[in-house]
Formats: C-alpha cells, structure tokens, sequence
C-alpha cells in the first residue's frame, strides 16, 4: 500500500526565547505539534502556532521593482525608528502577502543572523538588488548611518519606480489603440465583408477597385488566419527574444527609440531624469564621482547614454570637470550642463542634480499627459480610417447600384 506523502505548509508562530523576550516568526512543518517541538529544540517556548493563510492570488507571484521599492522604505522606517534588523525583517516579511517578497525577507535575515552584513546578504540576490543598491547599503553600514543611506535609497527607488511607470504608460496606450484598430478590423474583414460579397455577387457588375482590394483582403484573412496568428505572436516572441539575447539589437532599439517622434522626448528626458538621480544618490552617499558614474552608466537605461557616461568617466578620471565631460559627450540638454557647473562651482553637486532630476521627473511627466491628450483624437483619426474606410468600400457598389437597374 502506498503511503501518502505528508504535505509541508507554512506556520506562523510567537513565542518566548531563553531571555525571556517575545520573539515570532515563520517556519515550514507538517503539523501544530511537530512546529512546537521543533521551537521547543531552538530553545524557544511556543504559544501562538498557527497555519499561514496565503491567498490564490499571491501565491507563486512574482516579485516587482515595487516591492523591492516597498521594502526599502519600510526597511528605512524602521531603522530610524530604532527597531533592530533582525526584528525589522520579521515586521516587515509579515506584512508582504506575496509569498516569494516573504521567502526573500526571510533569507535575508537568516543571512544576517548568521553573521553576515546587511549589504553582502543582499549581494546573494542580484535579480532584486543591483550593485547600486548594494554599495550605497555597505557604504551606510561602514559609515554607521545605515538609516540615511537606506532612506536615499528608498526615495530613489521611489523616484525611479513613478518614473519607469511614467514611461511604461506612454508606451502601453499606442499600442493598446494600434491593437484595438487591428482586432476590430479583422472582425470586419472576416464577419461583416462576407455578407456584403454575397450581395454584390447578384449585382453583375464591375466592382470598384478599391471594393475589389478589400474584398479580396477578406479572401486572403478567411483562409489565412490562422497562419497570420502564428506570425504575428512568432514575430512577437521573436523581437522578445532577441532583444534579450542580442546586444546589438538593443542597442539598434535604444539608438530607434530616441528618434521618435514624441516618445523619443519622453526617453530621452527619462534617461536625463535617471542619470541625475543615480548620480545624486551615490554622490551624496560619499561614494567618489569617478566610482559613481560606474553605477550611473548602467542606471541610464539606454545604450546612448551609457557610452557617453563611459566617455565621462573616462575624463573625469584624468581631472577633467564634469560639466565639461557632459559637454564634450554631445548628449546631455544646456540646462542639466549648467546645473552641474553651478553644482561643481558652489560645492552642491548632489543637490544641483536632484534638482536636475526633478525638473526632467517633471518634463516627463508633463509629456507623458501631452501624449495622452494627444492620442484621444488619433485614436479616433485610426478607427475612422481603418473602420470607415472598409464600411465606404461595402458602399461604393450600393452608391451606383442606381446606373445598374
């Protein structure tokens, strides 16, 4: 007979340690009793053991730039209120519904329980933290103002994440009406030009060419479907992919994007935006100009401005000022140049490029209202081509139908 295998689950629990003091906690086991005795070998006397209840909808979630952002703030709050760390991961992974945000806090702590520091737990966990973050956490702890440098860091994240969905929402809403306009037209073309062909069949006479064209599109879309679905989600997974794995074409991407018309500001005042934070950020942190522009480099999000803060960095290091570096590169707009040259003379650079940041956080912003005022009356200029356009080559026939009878 086959024996069943016992199901592990989750228990949250809250006890007393040796001290005396109340401590909590999760743990994994098969059953109330055995989690008991399991505290009980840790030197710990249980009293609350109950069964962590996870919804359907968090579990197995996937864990976001938004909650790493949550965490830090949280992790922030409580370092200035005092709480220790330890006790900070236990408040804080209770509060995360998602299951994975949960299981990352706790293998923090347990890394920083057996002795490690906070940054190079961290460092075991690239996918959620950079090295950006990671370095400004190890320079907070070297200093001793682990606080500050977690609130830095946490308004940066702040900053980063309004702003990647500032952008994110400017390049959704195209493509949802482009989308919109496909999906509505092939409804047209399979369902409702059928209809229409079997009445101009009874009319024997020439057809319009531009009925012809359209008619004939339907023919094609009928048969065909099928197979243009499997090209166009081909396509899609294809582009996906190879923008993931190929550099080159990234590149090409970033170097495109730029040039666009309306978007092309939005990125371009977005990877200003991001290079003035990230500099901001690190500066004020006490890591060294030339070490920061390391991590400034990548925080860009663009391969232009990635080569021209390699460039940068590159003449900063010989004792070239920063103003002019930015200058030089031929990429960076007058007023961020300016800014810095004021920051650089006064001896306020990371204040002079926060507030370089904010200006483009706020130019951003106000393009990204422009596009969506702007995409109102585009959306419907593409409907009443698309739509309208096939409804008049279904009339056409009907308009002459009279020179016909």
């Amino acid at each position: 007979m086959a024996v069943k295998p016992t199901k592990v689950e989750n228990y949250s629990w809250e006890g007393v340690d040796r001290k005396g003091s109340k401590v909590s906690g999760e743990i994994s086991g098969v059953s109330i009793p055995l989690i008991k005795a399991q505290l009980r070998k840790q030197g710990i006397a249980p009293g609350k053991v109950r069964k962590r209840s996870i919804s359907i909808l968090a579990r197995g979630k996937k864990i976001k730039s938004g909650d790493i952002s949550m965490f830090t703030r949280q992790m922030a709050t409580m370092m200035k209120a005092g709480v220790p760390l330890l006790q900070s991961f236990d408040i804080i992974g209770e509060g995360f519904q998602n299951s994975n945000m949960r299981k990352l806090v706790d293998s923090l702590k347990q890394e920083v329980a057996a002795g490690n520091s906070f940054a190079s737990s961290l460092q075991k966990h690239p996918l959620y933290f950079d090295e950006l973050y990671c370095n400004l956490v190890n320079a907070g702890e070297q200093a001793g103002a682990l606080e500050t440098l977690l609130d830095r860091v946490a308004t940066y994240k702040e900053k980063t994440e309004a702003l990647r969905a500032k952008i994110k929402k400017a390049m959704t809403y195209p493509i949802a009406v482009v989308c919109v306009a496909l999906i509505v037209s092939a409804i047209l073309l399979i369902k409702v030009v059928p209809q229409f062909q079997s009445v101009f069949e009874n009319f024997n006479a020439e057809l319009p060419a531009f009925t012809l064209m359209v008619i004939n599109l339907s023919v094609v879309v009928q048969e065909w479907w099928f197979v243009l679905l499997i090209l166009v989600i081909a396509l899609i997974f294809a582009v996906k992919h190879l923008h993931k794995r190929n550099q080159k074409f990234r590149d090409f991407v970033d170097r495109a994007l730029l040039k666009f018309p309306v978007i092309g500001a939005i990125l371009y005042k977005s990877a200003v935006a991001r290079y003035a934070r990230t500099l901001s950020t690190t500066f004020s942190a006490g890591v060294p100009l030339v070490e920061a522009l390391d991590s400034v480099a990548g925080a860009t999000g663009n391969i232009v401005f990635k080569n021209a803060v390699k460039k940068i960095k590159q003449d900063v290091s010989t004792g070239t000022q920063l103003n002019l570096s930015m200058r030089s590169s031929g990429v960076f707009p007058s007023l961020a140049i300016q800014m810095t040259s004021i920051g650089e003379e006064s001896g306020a650079l990371d204040e002079m490029l926060d507030k370089v940041a904010t200006f483009y956080e706020d130019e951003v912003d106000n393009l990204v209202d422009s596009l969506t005022s702007l995409m109102e009356p585009m959306i419907m200029a593409v409907l009443g081509v698309l739509v309208g356009g096939l409804v008049i080559a279904m009339y056409l026939p009907i308009f002459k139908l009279g020179s016909v009878v």
